[in-house]
């Protein structure tokens, strides 16, 4: 007879207590026909670890922005204050991947997410004992950004020791999609926990919650087997042969870009939705944290849906046809007249911009080499997140002198007009990839 504790060792560590009916064979046969990276050990406890961490982050993302909204009464502020965490990426990220390229991913986490620990705890403090400011908010965001420009793409990185190459699509979606689900659930309970213990205990949460992922990479063991780039290569001599890499390469070369505009002018809508929620809808704490989960819940279904589309779908549809919802559903979502319609326009939005996202991301991935995987996945998320401050900064000001909606309706339209433009240039690209293939450039 199974246990519950038998349920939990068959799916986080592969135990298996015994022969079932056959129906929760065949279940976890098409689980792992839909998502093959579940199939390694070593992602499931990265994945139940990580999911706990990201809502505890998002506790914090949203309970930071509500508390800088609550001091302050300025849109202006909310934006510096998530450019203050997002900045140091577009200056750091390139030597975290020269840190990636050369040290153990592993160890490199476990230094990165209990650093973040402490940072989170600290700023719970500050908040709980009333003697936080805004100067406070913005080092500690500043500071938690610095950690960041390393593990960020130490986690990129880290994939693909975890899994094997052919459940690297998978993993990159499945990753997104623990992002997400943390998205759809993380908001909601920091809209009730700031109403029931206010913002310094959802700072405090967050802090505890990355044991959960500190603990799960301690039980991950990789035997890794890449090459590491020569030591006697300085810092930037490491940079400027990725960034060279990332230049010569056509399609990974195209993508970066296009994530570029795509970060600026689309993700910051992001940061006015406290915003939103208290200016437009006249929404409290509660109503705030419905309207990230609503993206957050629409995000999820656009990774899962990558994952489960691997292999069936071409990439560039997903990439295309994703922005494409995104920039109209972004749109529409600025002339809703209630906040129900307006969790609808986020719920398709989320969908879009993720199922894009998660393509181009495992794209990159599966092209790259492993040699240069940490300085190239550096590069590409220097340019996702490193480029938000500029986003937020300028959706802050636009938002002070035209208003949010106006702010947010010409980044959405500023993004549809990119999109047109990569999907008439698709031929001159695959060209571009073509000849490079042949010309065998490394």
């Amino acid at each position: 007879m199974k246990t519950p504790v038998d349920d939990v060792l068959a799916n986080v560590e592969g135990y298996d207590s015994g022969p079932d009916d056959g129906s929760g064979s065949r279940l976890k046969t098409s689980a792992l026909s839909a998502f093959p990276a579940f199939r390694s050990r070593n992602f499931r406890l990265y994945f139940i670890g990580q999911i706990v961490s990201m809502i505890g982050t998002w506790l914090q993302m949203v309970a930071q922005g509500w508390l800088v909204l609550e001091m302050t009464g300025s849109a202006f502020w909310v934006g510096v204050t998530a450019a203050a965490s997002s900045l140091p990426t577009l200056f750091l990220s390139l030597f975290g991947g020269v840190i990636v390229d050369r040290y153990d991913r592993r160890t490199i986490l476990l230094w990165t997410q209990s650093a973040s620990m402490l940072l989170a705890l600290v700023l719970g403090v500050f908040t709980l004992t009333g003697t936080v400011t805004l100067a406070i908010i913005l080092v500690l965001a500043f500071l938690l950004g610095c950690i960041a420009a390393v593990a960020t793409p130490a986690i990129q990185a880290f994939l693909s020791e975890m899994v094997d190459r052919d459940q690297l699509h998978s993993a990159v979606a499945l990753n997104s999609s623990i992002f997400n689900a943390s998205r759809v659930i993380g908001p909601a309970i920091a809209g009730f926990m700031i109403s029931w213990i206010g913002t310094g205990g959802a700072f405090i949460a967050n802090g505890m919650s990355y044991s959960a992922v500190i603990l799960a990479l301690l039980g991950i063991h990789t035997v890794s087997q890449r090459t590491k780039p020569a030591v006697e290569l300085s810092p930037l001599q490491s940079i400027r042969e990725g960034l060279l890499y990332t230049r010569r390469h056509p399609l990974i070369r195209t993508i970066i870009l296009f994530v570029a505009v795509v970060s600026i002018f689309g993700w910051s809508f992001m940061s006015m939705l406290p915003v939103v929620a208290k200016q437009t809808f006249g929404l409290g704490s509660e109503g705030m944290g419905f309207l990230f989960s609503a993206f957050g819940l629409g995000s999820l279904s656009g990774t899962v849906l990558v994952s489960m589309a691997s292999g069936r779908v071409h990439g560039g549809v997903m990439v295309t046809g994703g922005i494409l919802l995104f920039s109209l559903a972004l749109t529409a979502f600025t002339f809703a007249p209630e906040e129900g319609v307006a969790m609808g326009f986020l719920f398709l939005a989320g969908i879009g911009l993720l199922s894009a996202f998660a393509t181009m991301t495992a794209t990159v991935q599966g092209l790259v080499e492993d040699r240069y995987r940490g300085r190239v996945m550096s590069i590409y998320l220097m340019v996702l997140m490193g480029f938000m401050p500029i986003g937020n900064l300028q959706v802050g000001m636009l938002s002070e002198h035209f208003g949010t909606s106006v702010a947010i309706r010409i980044g959405s339209l500023i993004v549809l007009a990119a999109t047109m433009v990569l999907f008439s240039l698709r031929h001159r690209i695959e060209g571009a990839w073509n000849a490079y293939e042949r010309s065998g450039e490394p």
